[in-house]
């Protein structure tokens, strides 16, 4: 059985080409059901996302030709549209690819752990569209364990790499407890809904999420189970918030220094983390002079951005060494599928002659004989059955000087030969 993973990603493809060759949610089985019945595949799962379409395939022969113009005549597209963008990986190639992709290694924010359950996504579809095999099963499995391992062991995904990741770090390194403080967000842009998810996902007790138009704001509060407000609102909720994190198009701020002494007053003066993530700013930078308020911009998150990214990149050569190891035990799993086969005839034989053997002994001991002759002779058979063909092939193969035989033999059997 090879393997072949082949697809385009945000490295090698522009924007316009990576939507082109997207699969709907909704066709994704008949896309499965279709790529199976292309020559020599045998099992196939499709993962696609904003950021990379990748077909993974389980072949009788790695001919990467096939699935390429199926994912051509899939998609509708010329010959040559695809040429430039696609990268194709087979065998062990295939297997340390998928390991970096579900490790968020080869993503666009290094460490983000979104792929993996994208991963997870594409391997359910095909599962439930029974495309997936022995060979892929064990694949995606192994891969979901590295990845686990990776995670696990290294600093991968501890370190902020992007503003709302690190205004959530900063957050809950002022506070314990997570769960029992409130979170104010001011918009309802991109940044803002990642900010409520990295919130979310650490386990804040409370969300408000304020913005222009009350009715996006109850778009990005109702995905995360947060209350929505209007900007004028602000004032008589900002009291409630330990975590303010701004990010809207205002030229103008929205908050200013007499409405969060006003808050603090009311709060009695319990800590108040506000960041600023918009530019221009949100919140009057006179705001930072209040006592027991701590006010960070976008400037002061970017050092924390580099120290994560740096932890990062000392984090993935870590995991690269961890994926080096488990390709090799990975490959070495498939190569052993080989052997099943003959193993199984071995045993199948050796069972024969010993049913036909068991049955002779029966009859005898039925008859009478001595036990002991009875399974003496039982031994004696069988161990010629056993040794007759072995010995045979070992006698002609030594008169041929075919001496390798005699080697892996000796290897097989694990043979000790008396000094000479």
């Amino acid at each position: 059985m090879a393997i072949l993973a082949l697809g385009i990603n945000h490295k090698t493809a522009p924007v316009e080409i990576r939507e082109r060759v997207s699969f709907a949610p909704d066709r994704m089985t008949q896309a499965l059901h279709e790529l199976v019945s292309c020559p020599h595949v045998n099992e196939a799962a499709i993962l696609s996302t904003c950021n990379r379409t990748e077909l993974y395939c389980g072949l009788d022969e790695v001919d990467d030709q096939v699935v390429l113009a199926w994912l051509r005549e899939y998609h509708a597209l010329g010959g040559q549209d695809l040429i430039p963008y696609i990268y194709k990986h087979p065998d062990h190639h295939a297997v340390r690819h998928m390991l970096r992709v579900a490790s968020g290694l080869d993503s666009l924010v290094l460490g983000e752990p979104q792929i993996l359950g994208q991963m997870k996504q594409a391997f359910t579809a095909a599962n439930d569209a029974g495309t997936v095999g022995k060979t892929l099963g064990r694949l995606f499995q192994h891969t979901f364990a590295v990845a686990k391992q990776i995670r696990t062991d290294t600093a991968i995904g501890s370190s902020p790499v992007s503003v709302a990741f690190a205004a959530v770090s900063l957050a809950k390194q002022i506070f314990t407890n997570f769960e029992q403080h409130t979170a104010l967000l001011i918009g309802a842009g991109e940044t803002i809904e990642l900010t409520a998810r990295h919130l979310k996902e650490s386990g804040i007790g409370r969300m408000i999420i304020a913005n222009r138009t009350v009715e996006r704001a109850q778009q990005v509060a109702s995905e995360f189970n947060a209350y929505a407000i209007s900007l004028t609102d602000i004032p008589s909720h900002l009291a409630e918030a330990d975590v303010v994190i701004s990010s809207t198009a205002s030229p103008l701020p929205i908050l200013g220094k007499g409405a969060v002494e006003t808050a603090i007053k009311s709060r009695k003066h319990r800590p108040m983390l506000m960041v600023d993530i918009a530019v221009p700013r949100d919140i009057e930078p006179e705001v930072a002079e209040i006592e027991d308020v701590y006010l960070y911009t976008v400037d002061d998150l970017q050092e924390i951005i580099q120290e994560g990214l740096k932890s990062r990149q000392e984090a993935a050569k870590q995991a690269e060494e961890i994926i080096d190891v488990q390709v090799t035990h990975f490959m070495g799993w498939l190569k052993s599928l080989d052997a099943v086969s003959t193993i199984r005839a071995f045993r199948e034989t050796a069972d024969s002659h010993r049913k036909a053997e068991l049955e002779k002994a029966i009859k005898l001991l039925s008859t009478g004989a001595d036990p002991a002759k009875v399974m003496e002779q039982l031994a004696h058979n069988l161990t010629n059955k056993l040794t007759h063909n072995p010995s045979a092939q070992l006698r002609q193969a030594g008169y041929d000087g075919r001496l390798e035989i005699i080697d892996a033999a000796r290897e097989l059997f694990n043979l000790k030969l008396p000094d000479a």
